[in-house]
């Protein structure tokens, strides 16, 4: 399969959405295998945020992917529009890369428009950028 060029990497064009994973003891193991199932057959994108059981989906992909060289990987996650702003960013940015246990995120993204500028939230996000905590 051709794979597709998503902020400067070239990737497998299907991805891994993790929201409603990592919420439910019973089902880690489970939601474990599936993402390596998965991770195991080609594909690089997983796509989570920090909303998702409230960070638990991070924490399960941060288990699932930790055989797996990071720079194989495109990780993505979100950030909540309550949490888009200059102050808040850093921190729920640095909650996500401790969650992920990872120190970079591929592509991170606002989940949806909020109150916040939108101009004060990519501010926030290119000095993320500049940090190299996150890459797009």
């Amino acid at each position: 399969m051709k794979k597709v060029k998503i902020a400067e990497r070239e990737v497998f064009p299907i991805g891994l959405g993790t929201a409603n994973m990592g919420d439910k003891a019973d089902k880690f193991d489970q939601e474990v295998e599936a993402i390596r199932a998965g991770l195991d057959h080609g594909v690089q994108v997983i796509d989570t945020a920090e909303s998702y059981g409230d960070g638990n989906s991070e924490i399960l992909v941060a288990h699932a992917i930790k055989p797996y060289k990071r720079e194989n990987l495109f990780l993505v996650s979100k950030v909540l529009p309550n949490n888009a702003s200059k102050k808040q960013i850093p921190i729920s940015l640095d909650n996500s890369l401790k969650r992920l246990k990872t120190d970079y995120l591929d592509l991170y993204l606002l989940h949806w428009k909020g109150s916040i500028p939108m101009e004060e939230t990519i501010e926030a996000m290119e000095q993320a950028k500049m940090q190299g905590k996150i890459k797009a």
